[in-house]
C-alpha cells in the first residue's frame, strides 16, 4: 500500500484541484498520480471506476493469471484522465466497475476484487473443486445449498438431495441452476450459450415458464 501524498510537493500535500470547465467536487490531479506510478513500476493497472467495464468472474481469471497488479483507488470526482491515458502508453490498464452504483472511493471496490482475484489462485482454497461448482463459473447462479439438521422450522432439505441417487441429484442441481438465473438473472440466462442447453435443460425451463428458443429456430 502507498500513500499518494508521498509524491505531493506542496506544505498542504495537495492531491486534488477543483475541475476543469467546471462543476461540483474535487479532482485527483496527476503530478502525485504519475510519480506514484512511475515509482511502483510495471504491471497491469487495474482502477475501480463507475465509468468502468463490468466486473465479472471470467475478469477475476484472466487478472488472477498475471504476475503483478496495480490498483489506482480513486477518491471524490476521480483521476484526471491524463493520469489513465499516460499508464495505457506504458502498461495494460483495467478500468473496471463492481456495478451501477457509486461508492466514496476505489478502496472497498479493490478490496471485492483481490478477494475475488486471489481466491483463485492455486492452493488458496482448501477444495479447488468449489470453483467449479459456484455461481458464474459456469456462466449460470449456483442451485440452493443446504446443511444439517434435515428439517428446521418445519421445513426440510429436499428429499433428493438425501436420496444418495448422484445422477438425479446432479439434474436436480442443474435444473435449479437454470431456474434461478432464468428468474434472477435475464440478462445471463439471455447470454447463456443456447446450443450448451440438452433437451433436459430446456424441459425445466420451459416447465419453469421460461421458453428458450431452440438453436436455427426463429421465434
Amino acid at each position: 500500500m502507498h500513500d499518494l501524498r508521498t509524491w505531493t510537493s506542496d506544505v498542504h500535500r495537495t492531491v486534488d484541484d477543483t475541475p476543469y470547465g467546471g462543476g461540483p467536487g474535487m479532482v485527483m490531479r496527476p503530478e502525485p498520480w504519475g510519480q506514484a506510478l512511475d515509482a511502483v513500476g510495471a504491471g497491469t493497472l487495474v482502477v475501480p471506476s463507475p465509468v468502468g467495464k463490468p466486473f465479472t468472474q471470467a475478469d477475476a481469471h484472466e487478472l488472477a493469471a498475471l504476475d503483478h497488479l496495480i490498483f489506482a483507488c480513486g477518491r471524490y470526482e476521480g483521476i484526471d484522465q491524463r493520469v489513465i491515458d499516460d499508464a495505457a502508453s506504458r502498461m495494460p490498464v483495467r478500468e473496471v466497475s463492481l456495478g451501477d452504483y457509486v461508492l466514496f472511493g476505489g478502496e472497498v471496490a479493490v478490496i471485492v476484487i483481490m478477494e475475488a482475484v486471489t481466491r483463485l489462485l492455486p492452493g488458496v482454497l482448501g477444495n479447488a473443486d468449489s470453483l467449479t461448482e459456484e455461481s458464474h463459473a459456469a456462466g449460470l447462479l449456483e442451485a440452493p445449498v443446504y446443511t444439517k439438521p434435515a428439517a428446521w422450522r418445519d421445513r426440510e432439505v429436499p428429499d433428493i438431495l438425501r436420496s444418495g441417487d448422484h445422477g438425479r441429484i446432479a439434474r436436480w442441481r442443474r435444473d435449479q441452476s437454470l431456474l434461478r438465473t432464468a428468474a434472477r438473472r435475464p440478462d445471463m440466462m439471455a447470454s447463456y450459450p443456447p446450443s450448451s442447453l440438452d433437451k433436459a435443460d430446456r424441459k425445466a425451463l420451459d416447465d419453469g415458464g421460461f421458453q428458450i428458443t431452440p438453436p436455427g429456430v426463429a421465434e
